[in-house]
């Protein structure tokens, strides 16, 4: 074997890998978004998830990609992580598809003229030429795709029939020989696979490979089958590497996937080689095709499928232990032991959120701080950590309180509590993004170099002040649970959602002046509509508190009532707030 065989067998793994990666790639956009949302289906049912996870991961070719897409879902807390794990164990039996394609390239067609064009040689050529007409000719996108579709299938095929090529001349090498010889020994295979996998960060290449060797004859069952087990564990490379900067929970992905891949491999070694040390399996010894190849790969994942997916439950544990909670973590944990007992299971939600809105309102505090006082990055660091740490009180709180009363009986008053929590947690959870959104208004006012006219700061002065005092008075509301507390709200909130309104027409006016930029009126609008929606969120919060604190609880249209209620103390609390706040400015 001379240099030129080693350079074409590294230019068919560069094919092999482009072609791999064009294929995926296509099809993820041919896929238009459909892929994401078939994947979100794999909720509460592991079994369905173990098929979504098969389906998508024979579409895109591709169970590391397959992980990584879970590790992003879970980072961004569209999926939990034990609705993961179905779809993991999925992945790993979809991915042998791959090599089951690859096999094609061991079929001998003689002078068979249908087997000939089923050789990749032949057959790969044929989809390059369509795949080509298509993204020359075509004027649809979609179109385009599924002919580049084609072409990377073609790659892919053309680089392994390279590799494969290149394999040829160690058929007749005693010394390569000697190399195979040494992967008798099943940890030095399974290492040997592993590293090569890891490195390349593709099991299918790797199998692809070892196709590709088993073609000079020389590689037997007993070598091949610890590469492939090392191989499979490789494959993890790529999602450890995608779990670097996320959440605990999706480096918990990560540590099921590559779990699930040494566990699996474990149990392979100590009871296949205990079998094998006392049977003497005589098909060890012999020659393994490309196709032995893929009944192996298969049955790998197939097996381990088989013997831990009902052992879901305690893989989840086992990742919790490998990536420990932090004490942030741990603070945000509802015991579902105490569900035993629903009224203290209830009082602990009512704590926590007491914790979740506070944080809303030291984030907002914050927020409007910056943008009256002046940018600093210690405050904006702390109010982008707040709202992920909000975000996670409202999974955690919300997940909790709907196992709670769809799983156990509650009294009519913990229904009504865990009834009025649920409500809540979703404007706290707003107003916590509106705490964000006006850091970094502030923050783009800073980075920007961008100084608001005199007109303008005033009117900020105005409403500012006006904000602080409808989200204190909504979350006192909440706390005490007194309706007369919610009374007020409505009438600021009016008068708020008039100061925005009456403040965006005089930013138009000196838009038209000069005195204004457009760069400055963006980020002015910015900052009223939020202050617009902390409001209406403020009102949502006291209207849930009214109703809950009236007799009329089974009003469904108790939001929009409480909205429009007008009464000589409405219009007094109105005409107070619009003097406090609104007088003098232009309406």
């Amino acid at each position: 074997m001379d240099i030129f065989s080693f350079v074409q067998l590294f230019g068919g793994l560069a094919f092999f890998l482009y072609g791999m990666k064009l294929l995926s790639d296509s099809l993820k956009k041919t896929a238009g978004g459909r892929l994401e949302k078939l994947l979100r289906k794999a909720t509460d049912n592991p079994f369905k998830g173990l098929a979504i996870g098969a389906i998508i991961t024979i579409a895109i070719q591709s169970s590391s990609a397959m992980t990584v897409m879970l590790v992003g879902f879970v980072n961004s807390g569209i999926m939990d992580l034990g609705q993961t794990i179905g779809v993991i164990f999925g992945s790993d039996i979809g991915t042998t598809l791959t090599a089951w394609i690859l096999s094609l390239s061991g079929i001998d067609s003689k002078d068979n003229i249908f087997l000939k064009l089923l050789e990749p040689k032949c057959f790969s050529l044929i989809f390059a030429l369509i795949g080509i007409l298509l993204i020359m000719a075509s004027k649809k996108q979609k179109k385009k795709e599924i002919g580049t579709m084609l072409v990377g299938f073609a790659i892919l095929m053309q680089g392994m029939t390279m590799m494969s090529g290149s394999m040829a001349p160690l058929r007749e090498m005693e010394s390569f020989t000697k190399i195979l010889t040494a992967f008798n020994f099943p940890l030095l295979g399974v290492l040997a696979g592993m590293v090569v996998t890891g490195v390349i960060q593709s099991s299918a290449a790797a199998i692809g490979i070892l196709q590709s060797i088993s073609l000079t004859g020389k590689l037997t069952w007993g070598m091949a089958i610890p590469i492939i087990m090392g191989a499979n564990i490789g494959t993890c490379m790529t999602a450890i590497l995608s779990s670097i900067g996320v959440s605990k929970d999706a480096k918990r992905v990560t540590a099921i996937h590559v779990a699930i891949k040494i566990i699996g491999t474990i149990i392979w070694l100590v009871v296949f080689y205990s079998v094998v040390s006392v049977v003497d399996f005589e098909f060890m010894d012999k020659e393994i095709g490309v196709v032995g190849i893929a009944v192996f790969h298969s049955i790998f994942n197939i097996v381990n499928t088989i013997l831990l997916f009902p052992f879901s439950k305690q893989l989840e544990k086992l990742a919790r232990v490998i990536v420990k909670a932090s004490d942030e973590e741990k603070e945000m944990i509802l015991d579902e032991r105490l569900m035993l007992t629903p009224t203290i299971a209830v009082g602990e939600s009512a704590n926590f959120v007491t914790k979740m809105f506070t944080k809303v309102r030291n984030g907002l505090d914050k927020a409007t701080d910056l943008l009256m006082n002046g940018f600093n990055s210690e405050d904006f660091e702390a109010i982008m950590a707040n709202e992920e740490k909000i975000d996670s009180y409202e999974d955690h709180i919300g997940s909790y309180l709907m196992k709670l009363t769809t799983e156990h009986h509650l009294n009519e008053d913990d229904k009504r509590s865990s009834s009025k929590m649920l409500q809540v947690i979703g404007e706290f959870e707003r107003l916590g993004d509106h705490a964000s959104y006006m850091a970094k208004s502030a923050e783009e006012l800073k980075s920007k170099n961008i100084s608001f006219s005199p007109a303008a700061k005033e009117e900020l002065d105005r409403i500012i002040p006006a904000v602080r005092e409808v989200y204190s008075m909504a979350i006192k509301c909440y706390e005490s649970g007194k309706p007369e507390d919610a009374m007020d709200i409505g009438p600021l909130r009016i008068v708020i959602s008039e100061m925005c309104e009456a403040f965006k027409a005089s930013h138009v006016d000196r838009l038209s002046e000069g005195v204004c930029t457009v760069e400055q009126g963006f980020v002015f609008n910015d900052i009223l509509y939020s202050c617009g929606r902390i409001a209406d969120h403020s009102m949502n919060i006291a209207a849930v508190v009214y109703r809950f604190a009236t007799s009329d609880s089974s009003n469904t249209a108790y939001m929009h009532d409480f909205k429009q209620k007008t009464g000589s103390s409405s219009e007094v609390s109105y005409q107070r707030y619009f003097d406090k706040y609104m007088s003098g400015a232009k309406s």
